[in-house]
């Protein structure tokens, strides 16, 4: 059957197979964001420091993204156009889990990091423009409401497996400032799940030809947007303020996380000047492409930045903030530390689940009453709530309610601006402006490595539960960004 859009209608078999190898990408990072912390910890990493730490993953991710869109717009092969990466990041991304419970020292934890979270970027960055590729646009927001769903599910998979293997006997305890044994099979039995659900994806799905893809939407082969008209001066500025920031760091000896910030503007300040010289290559394409972004992206560019604020600084922080106001557990090497650890994945898997039912059977119908922008600015008002309740619980049970806010938040983040945006894209370019969009969701979570660290240190020194207040209060904002945004 086909649509007035010219795509096949897919039937529920159809977008269950798209989206399915997301639950073994969303397995790998849900073992990468409810366990690096303890990982760090257990090797000796003071709180304090853990951000900074974390900036490998938002890093790879800026880096990679915006590539791998690039590429995955020219290629055609035997396996397709989306598939190669599929399957060639889930590959590395496996590796990287088998290794990572086993990183002997504190670098090679670091080093895991960012093959894992690099492996796991080029493997996600294809799935959000495959659902453009393979469904019409009546069937964008069922197609991002089921990888969604397939999101939650791959969280809640890895996030509670630790719990889960304690519960049948497998031992919870470091011996000698190593993981638990319940952490080192969670990430091997993640690896294995990773690979064979992208697996899946990969033998049980064509993709259409550029030319039908052409065809369907009447759109000419891909071409890339001219460079931007600027000179060697316009990127000036941005590299002498970086070269700035970083000297004036070192001077006063302030916080060594501000070095990530003056890097950013003296690299963004570098690019312009290379691309106004060259014009030519993939960085001329990538800034053409940037600056040529449509006005509902650049409007949800600012969502996604006080949104995804909000969610680094979760993951970043929860499991301090539960190990030491609701478990009381100093200790980062004892049991009681272990078991908030253990609870965390409780958490963050009951707040997947909270996600998948939302996927499902909320945002769906509430979109086709009050429109997608709608839906998503409520969503985004019960995640904040779901944050501030943090404040007050110091139950271990109970914050699990705070997680239903903070679900219906993270399901929506994964799919309404997804939906809206697969709406309003030219086809042939949308790979790269997925991954381009991507940028918003990284920068945020780099200028929060490298200033959560040294504000806390200095406004809240050994109270990490203010984290949670300020998550809430990003994510408000986030939902009055939404309110400026406009649907195609």
């Amino acid at each position: 059957m086909t649509s007035a859009g010219g795509r096949p209608r897919q039937g529920f078999a159809g977008l269950w197979n798209i989206s399915f190898g997301f639950l073994g990408i969303q397995i790998g990072f849900a073992l990468q964001n409810a366990n690096m912390s303890r990982v760090f910890q257990s090797l000796g990493v003071k709180i304090d420091d853990l951000a900074l730490l974390w900036v490998a993953a938002p890093l790879t991710g800026l880096l990679v993204q915006p590539v791998i869109g690039h590429y995955s717009d020219r290629t055609w092969g035997r396996l397709g156009r989306r598939r190669p990466y599929f399957l060639a990041g889930a590959v590395l991304a496996a590796l990287a889990l088998f290794a990572m419970p086993n990183a002997p020292v504190l670098l090679a934890a670091v080093l895991l990091l960012w093959v894992l979270d690099a492996s796991l970027n080029v493997s996600m960055e294809p799935f959000r423009a495959f659902v453009g590729d393979m469904l019409d646009r009546s069937q964008h927001t069922a197609g991002y409401a089921i990888q969604t769903a397939f999101i939650g599910a791959g969280a809640v998979i890895g996030s509670a497996t630790p719990w889960l293997l304690d519960r049948c006997g497998v031992s919870n305890v470091a011996i000698g400032g190593a993981l638990p044994d319940t952490v080192r099979w969670s990430f091997y039995l993640g690896g294995a799940a990773l690979l064979l659900a992208v697996l899946w994806t990969v033998f049980t799905t064509r993709e259409y030809s550029p030319e039908e893809i052409a065809a369907f939407d009447g759109e000419a082969a891909p071409a890339a947007h001219p460079a931007p008209p600027a000179t060697i001066g316009a990127g000036l500025p941005w590299l002498v303020g970086g070269a700035a920031l970083g000297a004036l760091v070192f001077a006063l000896e302030l916080e060594k996380e501000l070095y990530l910030l003056a890097g950013l503007l003296a690299a963004y300040g570098l690019a312009r000047m290379i691309t106004a010289v060259t014009r030519a290559g993939i960085l001329g394409d990538l800034m053409g492409d940037f600056s040529g972004m449509p006005p509902v992206m650049k409007r949800l560019a600012l969502v996604q930045f006080f949104s995804w604020s909000a969610l680094f600084i979760m993951w970043i922080y929860t499991t301090p903030v539960v190990a030491q106001y609701v478990f009381h557990a100093p200790d980062t090497t004892g049991a009681v530390f272990n078991a908030a650890g253990n609870w965390v994945g409780i958490l963050m898997a009951a707040q997947s689940a909270v996600a998948t039912l939302a996927a499902l059977f909320l945002l769906r119908p509430l979109a086709a009453r009050v429109g997608k922008v709608r839906t998503h600015a409520i969503a985004l008002a019960l995640g904040g709530l779901g944050y501030a309740s943090f404040l007050v619980i110091r139950d271990a049970n109970l914050l699990l309610a705070a997680e239903i806010g903070i679900g219906i938040a993270w399901a929506s983040i994964l799919a309404m601006p997804y939906a809206i945006l697969a709406s309003a894209l030219p086809q042939a370019k949308l790979g790269v402006y997925m991954g381009l969009f991507n940028v918003f969701i990284v920068i945020p979570q780099l200028l929060v490595a490298a200033v959560i660290g040294t504000a806390m240190r200095h406004f809240f020194p050994g109270q990490p539960i203010w984290t949670m207040a300020i998550a809430a209060a990003v994510m408000g904002l986030a939902a009055l960004a939404t309110l400026r945004v406009r649907e195609a």
